[in-house]
């Protein structure tokens, strides 16, 4: 015959076969999240031209990956610019992009395959449109480079398509009123040099490097575009993306004569796919903002990098595993 515990007795027993069930639970939470297997392989970043900022950016990112996941490789592969790293994306043969807020709402203005799938990381840092002309140049505004050699950016170059723009603000045609030279930022400072171009657009963090050796061998000079912020916003709501900026005087000392330059700025954004895992994802964006002071002594746009400002990646929605870091880390 069994003897019932009395009721005190009783109670306790439940509550310690409680305390036991949740300490199971715990520690199985604990060990599976323990056990979940960090971020390995290989994924592939598609950056720009040798020279450009969004290649050297990538470059100081790939070793600090390197140190926080260490089981993963980042692997680097050139491109001709911002749609270029678009359709890189959605092809399937890179992971991750860096491309310009203008850019990406074009690409899905125009439809292009895969414009729904693609997803942001992160708000990064600023590009600054510069119009570089020798120093002697009598171009002082857009408008003088009707009849000119003007070196315009690759095909699938944001900064062609910002040119574009920039033309038709001016009241120029991009095909009749200048001679368009389809070249990128590894090619056109030296063109200018050898007197094969009389003036190149460029949309880059200040400063880009290319440009900066470039003063500091040939005298240049920097054209202010302010006057076409209104131009532009008068397109439509493609260019809502383009703010009024100014250059300070010390981003091209040689170039600038201590003046600041009034221009146009673009964001740029981290971007990936829908495909890519939730957890690596989280991890490179984490990695995207813990780097910002170290690849900013390098990369001085990449100081422009912010936690608060990161999650502003329209006109993209937020990759899962970024708004999982972004909630994770939020005061």
């Amino acid at each position: 015959m069994v003897t019932a515990l009395p009721r005190p007795g009783h109670r306790a027993f439940q509550a310690g076969v409680a305390a036991l069930v949740v300490l199971g639970l715990a520690l199985w939470w604990l060990l599976s999240m323990g056990s979940a297997p960090a971020p390995s392989g290989q994924v592939t970043m598609a950056t720009g031209v040798p020279t450009g900022v969004y290649a050297r950016y990538g470059e100081l990112l790939q070793q600090d990956l390197a140190h926080d996941m260490p089981d993963l490789r980042l692997r680097l592969i050139r491109s001709e610019g911002s749609i270029d790293n678009l359709r890189q994306l959605v092809s399937g043969r890179a992971e991750f992009s860096i491309a310009t807020a203008d850019a990406v709402a074009t690409y899905q203005f125009r439809g292009e395959p895969g414009a729904d799938r693609l997803r942001a990381c992160a708000r990064l840092y600023d590009d600054y449109m510069q119009l570089v002309v020798p120093k002697r140049s009598a171009v002082r505004s857009t408008k003088d480079l009707r009849h000119l050699r003007v070196g315009v950016g690759s095909d699938d170059s944001g900064v062609q398509l910002i040119t574009r723009r920039l033309l038709e603000a001016a009241g120029l045609d991009f095909d009749r009123d200048i001679k368009p030279v389809r070249v990128g930022i590894d090619r056109m400072p030296k063109l200018l040099e050898q007197g094969k171009l009389d003036a190149f657009f460029w949309s880059g963090g200040l400063p880009t490097t290319a440009v900066q050796r470039l003063a500091e061998r040939f005298p240049v000079r920097l054209v202010q575009l302010g006057d076409l912020t209104e131009g532009l916003h008068r397109q439509g709501e493609r260019t809502r993306y383009y703010r009024a900026a100014v250059m300070p005087a010390d981003a091209y000392p040689r170039a600038q004569d201590g003046q600041a330059v009034k221009t146009i700025a673009v964001a740029n954004l981290l971007v990936t796919t829908d495909r890519e895992d939730a957890a690596l994802t989280q991890g490179i964006t984490r990695t995207v903002i813990d780097s910002r002071d170290w690849i900013g002594r390098q990369v001085h746009a990449a100081q422009k990098v912010d936690l608060r400002t990161a999650v502003f990646t329209d006109p993209l929605q937020l990759h899962e595993g970024a708004r999982r870091y972004y909630v994770s880390v939020k005061p």
